[in-house]
């Protein structure tokens, strides 16, 4: 190629820059975008050694502060403060636990025979009581084999592509529509805002559900994971968690005019969702404020609901706290979404 090629290149090339130089929003979110993960991960996860072994505690409060029993003075143990066994037994019957200690009126331990991180971890407990004065707690031996990663991911993936579907369907899309005209023709119809964000709203359900359903069946093929709950249930719970995310995709598209602005800011909603709901890694063991924040999370709710009928078994009624909270969610981010929107 000769000079004049390659000067034709370079101009390009420094006008593409210049360009994205200029593009203040695109800018800015390529450098925080990176600090900002190292952040959530330092936020999410505490320092030091990792434990080695989990442990389920109960106790009448909860709290572990005020519970007694030599075995808690051990290091390197994750202790999971709890009020209930019932719903921790079946945990250490999949091998999420590796032991259960009861710590109220007559203290007890559930340990999974099949389980090598269980073998060890009672073996830990029964030295430490070896050393104290006082009784062992009485030992209650359950079975079963170990819940696969991929079973419990499952229903997280499925609520990570509603939640990405969702978001980006409408919110991206509108942006875009508002930018050629298309929102400004409309404007010039009879059509009502919140008809036309209705109209978006039921268009995105059917295609994100329709897409879910494939993946699922799909899964269900390929992978024989455990559906141990309601089918109505599950129905539910994604119905109602995809109409939230849909109407939360809606207020992001209610005024903005630029589509690099609307991407950075939808990745700015799911980026965190997609670190502190769970989906690919338990909450549990995070820090306090790491799953203090997860529960205000919309996402998060959708995958607890979610795996609580396929892996635990629920049916309608014991979700109906995930259905209730995402519906009423729903319900509010599409009436703001309909106050804030703007056809140009």
């Amino acid at each position: 190629m000769n000079l004049t090629v390659w000067r034709r290149i370079a101009a390009i090339l420094v006008a593409r820059n210049r360009e994205f130089y200029r593009d203040r929003a695109g800018l800015s979110w390529n450098l925080l975008m990176p600090v900002m993960m190292v952040l959530a991960f330092a936020f999410i996860f505490r320092g030091g050694p990792e434990d080695v072994f989990k442990v389920g505690v109960v106790t009448q409060d909860g709290n572990l502060h005020s519970a007694t029993s030599p075995f808690l003075a051990l290091d390197y143990l994750s202790f999971i403060p709890l009020t209930e066994p019932d719903a921790a037994i079946a945990k250490v019957e999949r091998h999420q636990l590796d032991l259960l200690l009861d710590l109220r009126e007559t203290p007890a331990y559930w340990v999974n025979a099949d389980s090598p991180n269980g073998y060890l971890a009672e073996r830990l407990l029964l030295g430490a009581y070896a050393s104290a004065t006082g009784p062992s707690p009485e030992r209650r031996a359950v079975s079963g084999a170990a819940l696969r990663y991929v079973d419990w991911a499952l229903p997280g993936v499925l609520a990570m592509n509603i939640m990405f579907s969702s978001l980006w369907g409408v919110g991206w899309v509108i942006v875009r529509y508002r930018k050629n005209g298309v929102l400004r023709r409309l404007k010039a119809t009879p059509l009502s805002p919140w008809e036309f964000l209705t109209a978006q709203v039921a268009s995105r359900l059917i295609v994100v559900l329709g897409a879910s359903l494939l993946v699922y069946l799909g899964a269900t093929a390929l992978l024989d994971f455990p559906m141990r709950g309601s089918y109505l249930a599950l129905a539910l719970v994604y119905v109602t968690g995809a109409l939230c995310l849909i109407s939360l995709g809606l207020i992001v598209a209610s005024r903005l005019r630029n589509e690099e602005v609307a991407d950075g800011l939808l990745n700015l909603i799911s980026w965190p969702m997609l670190l502190l709901s769970g989906v690919w890694f338990s909450m549990e063991g995070t820090s306090v404020a790491a799953q203090t924040l997860s529960h205000l999370l919309p996402l998060t709710h959708l995958v607890e609901g979610a795996r609580r009928v396929m892996i635990d078994g629920a049916g309608v009624v014991d979700v109906l706290p995930q259905i209730g909270l995402l519906a009423g969610l729903a319900a509010l981010f599409l009436a703001l979404a309909a106050w804030l929107f703007r056809w140009e």
